[in-house]
Protein backbone atom coordinates (compact mmCIF):
# COMPACT_ATOMS: atom_id res chain seq x y z
CA UNK A 1 0.00 0.00 0.00
CA UNK A 2 2.66 2.37 1.13
CA UNK A 3 3.93 1.38 -2.46
CA UNK A 4 1.74 4.13 -4.48
CA UNK A 5 2.45 6.85 -1.73
CA UNK A 6 6.58 6.61 -2.09
CA UNK A 7 6.49 6.42 -5.97
CA UNK A 8 4.62 10.00 -5.66
CA UNK A 9 6.29 11.58 -2.93
CA UNK A 10 9.44 10.58 -5.05
CA UNK A 11 8.87 11.83 -8.12
CA UNK A 12 7.82 15.25 -6.27
CA UNK A 13 11.02 14.77 -4.24
CA UNK A 14 9.87 17.06 -1.84
CA UNK A 15 8.99 16.60 1.92
CA UNK A 16 6.45 18.93 3.81
CA UNK A 17 9.50 20.68 5.98
CA UNK A 18 11.22 21.36 3.37
CA UNK A 19 8.43 23.21 1.30
CA UNK A 20 8.99 27.36 0.78
CA UNK A 21 5.75 28.52 0.15
CA UNK A 22 5.52 30.32 -3.15
CA UNK A 23 3.54 33.98 -2.57
CA UNK A 24 -0.42 33.53 -3.75
CA UNK A 25 -3.61 33.13 -2.52
CA UNK A 26 -3.58 31.39 0.23
CA UNK A 27 -7.36 31.63 1.35
CA UNK A 28 -8.83 29.58 -2.12
CA UNK A 29 -7.09 26.23 -0.83
CA UNK A 30 -7.73 26.61 2.62
CA UNK A 31 -11.36 27.30 2.06
CA UNK A 32 -11.55 24.04 -0.23
CA UNK A 33 -10.06 22.06 1.88
CA UNK A 34 -11.64 22.64 4.54
CA UNK A 35 -14.98 22.39 2.74
CA UNK A 36 -13.56 19.12 1.51
CA UNK A 37 -13.47 17.90 5.24
CA UNK A 38 -16.44 19.06 6.09
CA UNK A 39 -18.27 17.42 3.22
CA UNK A 40 -16.80 13.82 3.82
CA UNK A 41 -18.35 14.32 7.72
CA UNK A 42 -21.39 15.15 7.05
CA UNK A 43 -21.58 13.26 3.53
CA UNK A 44 -21.02 9.52 4.30
CA UNK A 45 -22.94 7.60 7.56
CA UNK A 46 -20.52 4.61 6.72
CA UNK A 47 -23.36 3.06 5.13
CA UNK A 48 -25.43 -0.53 6.33
CA UNK A 49 -24.93 -3.90 6.71
CA UNK A 50 -27.26 -6.83 6.27
CA UNK A 51 -26.10 -10.19 7.38
CA UNK A 52 -28.22 -13.15 5.30
CA UNK A 53 -27.74 -17.23 5.81
CA UNK A 54 -29.50 -19.42 3.43
CA UNK A 55 -29.98 -22.60 4.40
CA UNK A 56 -29.93 -25.35 1.48
CA UNK A 57 -31.85 -28.37 2.07
CA UNK A 58 -32.57 -30.87 -0.44
CA UNK A 59 -35.96 -28.98 -2.57
CA UNK A 60 -36.02 -26.62 -0.26
CA UNK A 61 -34.24 -23.17 0.69
CA UNK A 62 -34.45 -21.00 4.39
CA UNK A 63 -33.27 -17.25 3.71
CA UNK A 64 -32.73 -15.59 6.76
CA UNK A 65 -31.36 -12.22 7.09
CA UNK A 66 -30.74 -9.36 9.67
CA UNK A 67 -31.26 -5.67 8.91
CA UNK A 68 -30.32 -2.68 11.78
CA UNK A 69 -33.10 -0.11 11.14
CA UNK A 70 -31.51 2.82 12.33
CA UNK A 71 -28.86 2.77 9.62
CA UNK A 72 -31.39 2.35 6.78
CA UNK A 73 -33.13 4.98 4.97
CA UNK A 74 -36.32 6.76 7.00
CA UNK A 75 -38.98 4.95 5.02
CA UNK A 76 -37.62 1.15 5.12
CA UNK A 77 -36.52 1.82 8.52
CA UNK A 78 -39.93 2.93 9.47
CA UNK A 79 -41.67 -0.01 7.69
CA UNK A 80 -39.10 -2.35 9.87
CA UNK A 81 -39.66 -1.36 13.01
CA UNK A 82 -43.26 -1.28 12.71
CA UNK A 83 -43.30 -5.33 11.57
CA UNK A 84 -41.28 -5.85 14.09
CA UNK A 85 -43.94 -3.99 16.35
CA UNK A 86 -46.69 -6.54 15.48
CA UNK A 87 -48.24 -3.85 12.26
CA UNK A 88 -49.54 -6.45 9.74
CA UNK A 89 -49.82 -3.86 6.71
CA UNK A 90 -45.74 -3.14 7.51
CA UNK A 91 -45.41 -7.36 8.06
CA UNK A 92 -47.17 -7.38 4.36
CA UNK A 93 -44.77 -4.65 2.94
CA UNK A 94 -41.52 -6.53 4.24
CA UNK A 95 -42.25 -9.74 2.93
CA UNK A 96 -43.53 -8.17 -0.47
CA UNK A 97 -40.44 -6.56 -0.70
CA UNK A 98 -38.34 -9.69 -0.23
CA UNK A 99 -40.35 -12.08 -1.76
CA UNK A 100 -40.20 -10.21 -5.18
CA UNK A 101 -36.95 -8.50 -5.34
CA UNK A 102 -34.62 -11.95 -3.98
CA UNK A 103 -34.61 -14.15 -7.00
CA UNK A 104 -33.08 -17.65 -6.10
CA UNK A 105 -32.81 -20.18 -9.45
CA UNK A 106 -31.76 -23.15 -8.20
CA UNK A 107 -30.29 -25.39 -11.46
CA UNK A 108 -31.90 -23.28 -14.21
CA UNK A 109 -35.80 -23.20 -12.41
CA UNK A 110 -36.81 -19.99 -10.12
CA UNK A 111 -37.49 -21.01 -6.69
CA UNK A 112 -40.89 -20.11 -5.45
CA UNK A 113 -41.20 -17.43 -2.39
CA UNK A 114 -43.31 -19.04 -0.17
CA UNK A 115 -44.45 -18.45 3.77
CA UNK A 116 -42.49 -15.41 5.64
CA UNK A 117 -42.29 -14.50 9.40
CA UNK A 118 -40.46 -11.91 11.47
CA UNK A 119 -38.48 -13.62 14.38
CA UNK A 120 -38.47 -12.42 17.92
CA UNK A 121 -36.48 -10.03 18.76
CA UNK A 122 -33.50 -11.49 20.45
CA UNK A 123 -30.01 -10.65 22.20
CA UNK A 124 -30.10 -7.36 19.84
CA UNK A 125 -32.69 -5.50 20.10
CA UNK A 126 -31.54 -3.02 17.35
CA UNK A 127 -31.90 -6.00 14.88
CA UNK A 128 -34.86 -6.83 12.48
CA UNK A 129 -34.86 -10.79 11.25
CA UNK A 130 -36.91 -11.55 8.48
CA UNK A 131 -37.01 -14.84 7.29
CA UNK A 132 -38.78 -16.62 3.91
CA UNK A 133 -38.59 -19.84 2.49
CA UNK A 134 -38.07 -21.03 -1.14
CA UNK A 135 -39.67 -24.13 -2.93
CA UNK A 136 -37.65 -25.29 -5.77
CA UNK A 137 -38.07 -27.83 -8.23
CA UNK A 138 -35.81 -30.42 -6.90
CA UNK A 139 -32.41 -31.32 -5.38
CA UNK A 140 -30.27 -28.62 -5.63
CA UNK A 141 -26.88 -28.45 -7.24
CA UNK A 142 -26.50 -25.06 -9.06
CA UNK A 143 -27.55 -22.07 -6.92
CA UNK A 144 -27.44 -18.33 -8.07
CA UNK A 145 -29.10 -15.60 -5.96
CA UNK A 146 -29.37 -11.90 -6.86
CA UNK A 147 -30.70 -9.68 -4.65
CA UNK A 148 -32.80 -6.41 -5.67
CA UNK A 149 -33.47 -5.77 -2.06
CA UNK A 150 -31.08 -2.64 -2.56
CA UNK A 151 -33.54 -0.73 -4.76
CA UNK A 152 -35.25 -0.44 -1.41
CA UNK A 153 -32.15 -0.18 1.51
CA UNK A 154 -29.87 1.86 -0.20
CA UNK A 155 -26.94 2.41 -2.33
CA UNK A 156 -24.63 2.34 0.67
CA UNK A 157 -26.11 -1.17 1.69
CA UNK A 158 -24.07 -4.36 1.67
CA UNK A 159 -25.29 -7.70 2.37
CA UNK A 160 -22.73 -10.35 3.86
CA UNK A 161 -24.04 -13.81 2.76
CA UNK A 162 -23.31 -17.06 4.14
CA UNK A 163 -25.10 -20.26 2.60
CA UNK A 164 -25.31 -23.82 4.44
CA UNK A 165 -25.51 -26.53 2.54
CA UNK A 166 -24.85 -29.67 4.19
CA UNK A 167 -21.17 -29.71 5.15
CA UNK A 168 -20.62 -26.92 2.68
CA UNK A 169 -20.29 -23.49 3.39
CA UNK A 170 -20.37 -20.90 1.05
CA UNK A 171 -19.47 -17.04 1.81
CA UNK A 172 -20.77 -14.00 -0.52
CA UNK A 173 -20.72 -10.21 -0.31
CA UNK A 174 -23.38 -8.27 -2.40
CA UNK A 175 -23.84 -5.06 -2.60
CA UNK A 176 -25.88 -1.99 -5.46
CA UNK A 177 -22.76 -3.01 -8.24
CA UNK A 178 -22.46 -6.69 -7.49
CA UNK A 179 -26.15 -8.25 -6.53
CA UNK A 180 -25.31 -11.36 -8.32
CA UNK A 181 -23.62 -14.47 -6.73
CA UNK A 182 -23.35 -18.35 -7.54
CA UNK A 183 -22.38 -21.47 -5.87
CA UNK A 184 -21.92 -25.25 -6.73
CA UNK A 185 -23.31 -27.04 -4.24
CA UNK A 186 -21.79 -30.79 -3.94
CA UNK A 187 -22.21 -34.00 -2.13
CA UNK A 188 -18.49 -33.74 -0.26
CA UNK A 189 -18.07 -31.66 2.65
CA UNK A 190 -15.88 -28.43 2.26
CA UNK A 191 -15.95 -25.02 1.45
CA UNK A 192 -16.11 -22.29 -1.21
CA UNK A 193 -16.06 -18.42 -1.51
CA UNK A 194 -16.71 -15.60 -3.00
CA UNK A 195 -13.34 -14.26 -2.86
CA UNK A 196 -13.59 -11.55 -5.48
CA UNK A 197 -16.79 -10.25 -3.75
CA UNK A 198 -14.89 -10.15 -0.47
CA UNK A 199 -11.95 -8.15 -1.86
CA UNK A 200 -14.81 -5.70 -3.26
CA UNK A 201 -16.13 -5.55 0.25
CA UNK A 202 -13.66 -4.53 1.85
CA UNK A 203 -12.69 -1.74 -0.82
CA UNK A 204 -16.02 -0.48 -0.24
CA UNK A 205 -15.50 -0.80 3.74
CA UNK A 206 -12.70 1.54 3.94
CA UNK A 207 -13.98 3.95 1.02
CA UNK A 208 -16.84 4.20 2.83
CA UNK A 209 -15.77 4.26 6.11
CA UNK A 210 -15.18 8.20 6.64
CA UNK A 211 -13.53 8.16 10.05
CA UNK A 212 -10.92 5.81 8.85
CA UNK A 213 -10.32 8.41 5.98
CA UNK A 214 -10.30 11.30 8.24
CA UNK A 215 -7.66 9.46 10.68
CA UNK A 216 -5.61 8.86 7.79
CA UNK A 217 -5.63 12.28 6.32
CA UNK A 218 -4.61 13.63 9.85
CA UNK A 219 -1.61 11.88 9.85
CA UNK A 220 -0.44 13.02 6.25
CA UNK A 221 -1.02 16.06 7.21
CA UNK A 222 1.98 16.82 9.26
CA UNK A 223 3.72 15.35 6.23
CA UNK A 224 7.59 14.32 6.50
CA UNK A 225 10.06 12.55 4.74
CA UNK A 226 9.01 10.05 2.43
CA UNK A 227 10.61 7.32 4.34
CA UNK A 228 9.12 8.60 7.35
CA UNK A 229 5.33 8.78 5.48
CA UNK A 230 6.23 5.13 4.30
CA UNK A 231 6.81 4.25 7.96
CA UNK A 232 3.47 6.01 8.87
CA UNK A 233 1.17 4.19 6.58
CA UNK A 234 3.19 0.79 6.95
CA UNK A 235 2.57 0.82 10.31
CA UNK A 236 -1.17 1.47 10.45
CA UNK A 237 -1.68 -1.48 7.70
CA UNK A 238 0.26 -3.94 9.63
CA UNK A 239 -1.51 -2.90 13.03
CA UNK A 240 -4.92 -3.18 11.17
CA UNK A 241 -4.03 -6.87 9.84
CA UNK A 242 -2.78 -8.15 12.92
CA UNK A 243 -6.10 -7.01 15.06
CA UNK A 244 -8.79 -8.02 12.22
CA UNK A 245 -7.61 -11.39 11.92
CA UNK A 246 -7.45 -11.32 16.07
CA UNK A 247 -11.07 -10.14 15.95
CA UNK A 248 -12.48 -12.49 13.71
CA UNK A 249 -10.79 -15.41 14.30
CA UNK A 250 -12.42 -14.66 18.05
CA UNK A 251 -8.54 -14.63 20.05
CA UNK A 252 -9.54 -11.08 21.45
CA UNK A 253 -12.80 -9.33 21.01
CA UNK A 254 -13.97 -5.89 22.77
CA UNK A 255 -17.12 -4.36 22.46
CA UNK A 256 -18.22 -2.08 19.70
CA UNK A 257 -19.15 0.89 21.61
CA UNK A 258 -15.66 0.89 22.88
CA UNK A 259 -13.64 0.54 19.64
CA UNK A 260 -15.98 3.20 17.86
CA UNK A 261 -15.43 5.82 20.56
CA UNK A 262 -11.68 4.80 20.57
CA UNK A 263 -11.74 5.44 16.51
CA UNK A 264 -13.12 8.58 16.87
CA UNK A 265 -10.82 9.60 20.05
CA UNK A 266 -7.62 8.52 17.67
CA UNK A 267 -8.75 10.97 14.95
CA UNK A 268 -9.01 13.89 17.21
CA UNK A 269 -5.23 12.60 19.50
CA UNK A 270 -4.17 12.99 15.68
CA UNK A 271 -5.15 16.26 14.66
CA UNK A 272 -4.24 17.58 18.19
CA UNK A 273 -0.91 16.70 17.43
CA UNK A 274 -0.91 18.75 14.16
CA UNK A 275 -1.22 21.97 16.13
CA UNK A 276 2.09 21.23 17.21
CA UNK A 277 4.42 21.63 14.76
CA UNK A 278 7.87 21.76 16.80
CA UNK A 279 7.12 17.71 17.91
CA UNK A 280 9.39 15.55 16.55
CA UNK A 281 8.23 13.45 14.07
CA UNK A 282 9.69 10.21 14.15
CA UNK A 283 7.78 8.39 16.72
CA UNK A 284 4.72 8.98 14.79
CA UNK A 285 4.96 5.89 13.14
CA UNK A 286 4.10 4.03 16.22
CA UNK A 287 1.12 6.66 16.90
CA UNK A 288 -0.12 5.44 13.94
CA UNK A 289 0.88 1.66 14.68
CA UNK A 290 -1.03 1.62 18.15
CA UNK A 291 -4.27 3.29 17.02
CA UNK A 292 -4.56 1.20 13.68
CA UNK A 293 -4.87 -1.71 16.07
CA UNK A 294 -8.65 -0.22 17.61
CA UNK A 295 -9.38 0.30 13.59
CA UNK A 296 -8.61 -3.44 12.68
CA UNK A 297 -11.41 -3.92 15.56
CA UNK A 298 -13.45 -1.76 13.25
CA UNK A 299 -13.13 -3.42 10.26
CA UNK A 300 -13.42 -6.60 12.00
CA UNK A 301 -17.36 -5.74 12.85
CA UNK A 302 -18.49 -6.05 8.68
CA UNK A 303 -17.38 -10.28 9.15
CA UNK A 304 -17.52 -11.21 12.46
CA UNK A 305 -21.08 -11.13 12.76
CA UNK A 306 -21.73 -13.66 10.24
CA UNK A 307 -20.34 -16.35 11.87
CA UNK A 308 -18.20 -17.16 8.71
CA UNK A 309 -17.09 -20.78 8.87
CA UNK A 310 -13.79 -21.42 9.82
CA UNK A 311 -12.57 -23.26 6.79
CA UNK A 312 -13.28 -20.61 4.49
CA UNK A 313 -12.75 -17.72 7.00
CA UNK A 314 -8.80 -17.55 6.00
CA UNK A 315 -9.38 -16.60 2.41
CA UNK A 316 -12.37 -14.55 2.77
CA UNK A 317 -10.54 -12.40 5.33
CA UNK A 318 -7.24 -12.13 3.61
CA UNK A 319 -9.24 -11.05 0.45
CA UNK A 320 -11.32 -8.46 2.78
CA UNK A 321 -7.91 -7.11 3.96
CA UNK A 322 -6.78 -6.83 0.49
CA UNK A 323 -9.51 -4.72 -0.48
CA UNK A 324 -9.18 -2.35 2.50
CA UNK A 325 -5.42 -2.26 1.74
CA UNK A 326 -6.22 -1.39 -1.88
CA UNK A 327 -8.59 1.30 -1.52
CA UNK A 328 -6.86 3.02 1.00
CA UNK A 329 -3.77 2.69 -1.16
CA UNK A 330 -6.28 4.23 -3.81
CA UNK A 331 -6.97 7.42 -0.72
CA UNK A 332 -3.71 8.03 -0.62
CA UNK A 333 -2.29 8.35 -3.94
CA UNK A 334 -5.26 10.45 -4.83
CA UNK A 335 -4.60 12.96 -1.61
CA UNK A 336 -0.85 13.28 -1.95
CA UNK A 337 -1.12 15.31 -4.81
CA UNK A 338 -3.84 17.27 -4.24
CA UNK A 339 -1.86 18.31 -0.98
CA UNK A 340 1.26 18.74 -2.67
CA UNK A 341 -0.15 20.98 -4.76
CA UNK A 342 -2.06 23.16 -2.26
CA UNK A 343 0.42 23.39 0.22
CA UNK A 344 3.58 24.32 -2.43
CA UNK A 345 0.39 27.22 -3.60
CA UNK A 346 -0.40 28.20 -0.19
CA UNK A 347 1.64 31.79 1.32
CA UNK A 348 0.57 29.84 4.68
CA UNK A 349 1.41 26.25 4.65
CA UNK A 350 1.42 25.95 8.51
CA UNK A 351 -1.61 27.90 8.44
CA UNK A 352 -3.25 25.25 5.91
CA UNK A 353 -2.15 22.64 7.91
CA UNK A 354 -3.49 24.01 11.40
CA UNK A 355 -6.79 24.86 10.21
CA UNK A 356 -7.51 21.67 8.32
CA UNK A 357 -6.21 19.56 11.99
CA UNK A 358 -8.75 21.75 13.85
CA UNK A 359 -11.56 21.22 11.72
CA UNK A 360 -10.26 17.52 11.99
CA UNK A 361 -9.93 17.58 15.52
CA UNK A 362 -13.53 19.33 16.45
CA UNK A 363 -15.19 16.72 14.04
CA UNK A 364 -13.20 13.74 16.14
CA UNK A 365 -14.46 15.08 19.47
CA UNK A 366 -17.62 15.65 18.42
CA UNK A 367 -17.71 11.98 17.32
CA UNK A 368 -16.09 10.49 20.55
CA UNK A 369 -19.15 12.00 22.74
CA UNK A 370 -21.54 10.94 20.54
CA UNK A 371 -20.23 7.52 20.38
CA UNK A 372 -19.52 7.44 24.21
CA UNK A 373 -23.08 9.16 25.43
CA UNK A 374 -25.43 8.34 22.16
CA UNK A 375 -27.06 5.25 22.82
Amino acid sequence: MGACCYRALKCCRISWGAWRPAPSQAGSPIVLLLLAVAAIATAHTGGSTGFAVLTVRENSIRYRVGLYPKTLPAPISDVLLAAQAGDEDARKRLFSLHRERLMIVADGTRCAAGQAQILPADAEPDRVTVVVDFACAGHIHQLALRDDTFDVLGADHHTLVRIDAGGEAHQLALEPTNREGRVAITSQAGASRGDASFFLLGMHHILSGWDHLLFLLALLLRGGTVLALLKIVTAFTVAHSVTLALAIFEVVTLPSRLVESVIALSIAFVAAENLFPRRALSARWAVSFCFGLVHGFGFSSALRELGLPKAGLATSLLAFNLGVEAGQAMVVAAAMPLLLLLFRRARWASLLTRACSLTILVIGLALTVERIFVP
